[in-house]
């Protein structure tokens, strides 16, 4: 890697040993290192950067030109050598003689010449510099847009690395929560107080409960990884990298950050409908090029030159000054051919342009829609994790007294356990989709960082708005958008 991913690795001692302990990478560090390093990012730099180098090429039809000229010719030709003669400003009346003029010696000449060509009217580098203007203006929009889009990536990575760390803790409780029920059901089979089989069961459990959290484990390490190479590591190697927190937000923080994005917000420009109706531009720019093309070019030019037997750039110089004018009216139909594949792309960019104001529209609505229902499941698993907690507390008291049987007992240590993933999915699925609604909007997914617990949260929402936010406020939401 060019430079460090996330903090250093910080190595701390403790009693028993040496321990390494990482420094916690925060979203806000994320998006920073994505923004420096990010592949997606890197690469539509670079295309930015080629559009905004091709744009100077029609400056050659536009802008004076200086040249430098030098060569040495030695010839026996007669009329060479006549001309490179009179060139050296030395002929004399011998050089007239028609047997000398006939057969000459060989002259040998230094030539040298500085050259300024002005261009003063050619209509397709005046219109084709137009085109590529309007091009690299396409171009850095659609590099916006790919550092917007890479944004919402790294918050979908970042949380999706938490989501797995906190999977992992939560299978961790679980099993241990499984292991101390098998023990419970074993010692109660020697007391003749249960059957064999509950504490059969009570295993079986306990080692599903291990295979999940064996592969939980697994996901929290891909998910690091994948973490990585977003931002522009090689993804074969953890250490050193920085660990994320081992948490999603609580609910609250969430909804206090992203409720307001439920409400009927008006979209700012978004850069992908900016880059698509530049690319239009361009597109259009471009068809006048090619019809330029038959229009006449004027161009004008003035030169010094220096011709010596000696060394370059000496003797006698001459001057010459000029303007041309070319028309091509017909060139093998090659005009032509250019014409006719700019209009099919004018009409292609047409439709993109068209296709991306309606994506545009349609992703608001659709994000909108996507964000209300995810702060719906996130208050329904909310309200399931208490449930859960209560109904597994109340088994548990059961099961000790003899009222249960350990079928009841592991069901109910499994739903809770299940609605505990169920709620950290939910809260990272509130967080991604407000990503998605906030880049839909033409925002920064980046705003996000609010979420981070350990900063201040101050939300404000736009007069006569409805925040959705609940499972009571959904229906009525739902109908406004259809």
């Amino acid at each position: 890697m060019n430079r460090p991913l996330f903090a250093f690795l910080v190595v701390s001692l403790s009693g028993a040993g040496r321990e390494r302990a990482y420094a916690q990478l925060s979203l806000h560090d994320a998006l920073r290192q994505a923004d420096r390093s990010a592949y997606a990012n890197r690469m539509a730099a670079g295309t930015t950067a080629a559009q905004a180098a091709e744009s100077l090429s029609p400056l050659k039809g536009i802008l004076p030109s200086l040249r430098f000229e030098a060569g040495y010719v030695r010839t026996s030709d007669p009329i060479g050598v006549f001309g490179a003669t009179l060139r050296q400003r030395t002929i004399t009346q011998a050089n007239f003689d028609p047997q000398r003029l006939n057969y000459p010696g060989a002259v040998g000449n230094y030539q040298g010449g500085i050259v300024v060509e002005q261009p003063i009217f050619n209509a397709d580098a005046w219109t084709g510099r137009h085109a590529a203007r309007r091009a690299a203006d396409a171009s850095r929009a659609s590099e916006e847009w790919t550092r917007l889009s890479t944004r919402v990536n790294v918050v979908q990575a970042y949380y999706g690395a938490v989501l797995a760390a906190e999977r992992a803790t939560t299978l961790r409780s679980a099993a241990r929560s499984a292991q101390a029920h098998l023990r419970q059901a074993e010692s109660m089979v020697r007391q003749g107080m249960v059957t064999k089989s509950d504490a059969l069961l009570a295993s079986v459990r306990f080692g599903e409960i291990d295979a999940e959290l064996a592969k939980a484990d697994g996901g929290a390490e891909t998910a690091r990884r994948q973490l990585a190479v977003l931002l522009g590591g090689d993804g074969n190697a953890l250490p050193p990298v920085a660990a994320v927190p081992a948490v999603l937000p609580s609910a609250d923080r969430i909804r206090a950050v992203v409720a307001a994005d439920t409400a009927g917000l008006p979209a700012e420009p978004r850069a992908d409908v900016h880059a698509a109706s530049r690319a239009l531009d361009a597109a259009r720019a471009d068809v006048l090029r090619a019809r330029s093309a038959y229009l006449p070019r004027i161009n004008s030019f003035a030169r010094y030159d220096w011709n010596s037997p000696n060394r370059i750039y000496s003797g006698d110089k001459n001057w010459t000054v000029g303007i041309m004018t070319s028309w091509s009216p017909f060139a093998g139909a090659s005009e032509l051919a250019d014409m006719q594949v700019t209009a099919a792309r004018a009409a292609s960019a047409r439709a993109q342009a068209e296709a991306a104001q309606a994506n545009a529209r349609l992703d608001v609505e659709q994000t909108r829609t996507v964000l209300v229902v995810a702060l719906t499941r996130l208050s329904i698993a909310e309200r399931a994790v208490a449930q859960s907690a209560e109904a597994l507390r109340i088994v548990e008291r059961k099961y000790a007294g003899g009222l249960a049987s350990v079928v009841e007992l592991l069901d109910a240590q499994a739903g809770e356990t299940h609605s505990a993933l169920g709620f950290a999915q939910a809260r990272y699925d509130a967080i991604v989709a407000a990503a998605e609604r906030r880049r839909a909007l033409g925002g920064d997914p980046g705003s996000l960082e609010a979420v981070d617990e350990s900063r201040p949260v101050a939300v404000s929402l736009p007069p006569n708005t409805t925040v959705s936010a609940s499972p009571d406020t959904y229906s009525t939401e739902r109908r406004n958008l259809s």
